[in-house]
């Protein structure tokens, strides 16, 4: 039994818990997430909707373990995916230790006001971050926190720069002091919930939604159909579904040239992820209407 005492003495004092981060679409909220991490967790683009699914990172060290949570970005749904993440949003005000509300300088107030009542009512502390102060002065910066206290007057409010890391200690240092009491929830070496198969179909999302417009993006999905680790090399076949024949077309385009671009810049930011060389092979498939379908969302993992 000595051991299991001396365990226990060792943790006296340890912090752990659940720091979920919220907000509307494009305020940077998985920027922030992997500039907290240290890793990149999420994938970043400039459009909304990008992070659909709710991601964990883990940071530890000897006297505490932040679990963080990167969430979709706030909004009405318009079709049963949009109602999952909507989902998401909401429900990572309910188990959280901490909230931390992503806004920025050009948010309007209003904009989502049954999820920002929402956030007023949480019983958990709340940290309002004003994000991208490096894109303002710090005149209106001052008025936009005054306005936040109003709305959210138990706020604890931080302006930041999550591109430029910006203000990232002061916000670490607020989150460890409203952390509880608390044995670590996972082993000390592990980073994320989400699986090698997860963050190699979101590399090629990213891609997808950096490289195609208009409806192209968000009428994607990926699954990864075979992830085969070797000691030198990973082989990966991936499905890009589509809800629609032309929309297959245009992912693969002429002569297959823009599939090949896609495999090639996912590629290499893959070997990059993995620190592996990768062998990716990509095929098109069209799921019609998949993001009002149940049977296809629960493949894809949106609903349970």
């Amino acid at each position: 039994m000595w051991p299991v005492f001396y365990i226990s003495k060792q943790m006296e004092g340890h912090k752990a818990g659940f720091v979920n981060i919220v907000g509307n679409p494009n305020v940077g909220k998985s920027t922030l997430m992997n500039a907290l991490v240290g890793e990149k967790i999420s994938i970043i683009t400039s459009k909304a909707q990008t992070t659909r699914h709710r991601i964990m990172g883990i940071v530890n060290a000897d006297d505490f373990q932040i679990i963080y949570s990167d969430t979709p970005g706030v909004l009405k749904p318009n079709y049963k995916l949009q109602e999952s993440m909507l989902k998401l949003a909401t429900s990572a005000l309910e188990d959280a230790d901490v909230v931390i509300y992503v806004t920025d300088p050009y948010e309007t107030f209003d904009k989502n006001e049954d999820f920002l009542a929402l956030v007023n009512k949480a019983e958990v502390p709340v940290l309002l971050v004003i994000n991208k102060i490096d894109l303002s002065d710090q005149v209106k910066i001052t008025e936009l926190a005054e306005k936040w206290q109003q709305l959210i007057p138990r706020a604890d409010i931080i302006a930041i720069s999550a591109l430029h890391s910006f203000n990232i200690d002061m916000l670490l240092k607020r989150i460890l002091e409203l952390l509880p009491v608390s044995p670590p929830f996972f082993p000390k070496d592990q980073l994320t919930d989400k699986t090698s198969r997860f963050f190699m179909s979101e590399i090629i999302r990213e891609k997808i939604l950096t490289h195609y417009q208009k409806e192209i993006p968000y009428s994607t999905e990926v699954e990864i159909e075979e992830f085969v680790e070797e000691p030198k090399i990973i082989r990966i076949s991936a499905i890009i579904y589509t809800e629609r024949e032309s929309q297959k077309g245009i992912i693969i385009g002429k002569k297959g040239e823009m599939l090949k671009k896609i495999g090639t810049l996912a590629r290499k930011d893959a070997e990059a992820f993995f620190d592996k060389q990768i062998f990716l092979q990509l095929f098109v498939k069209v799921r019609k209407d998949w993001r009002n379908k149940s049977s296809f969302l629960r493949q894809f993992g949106y609903l349970n």
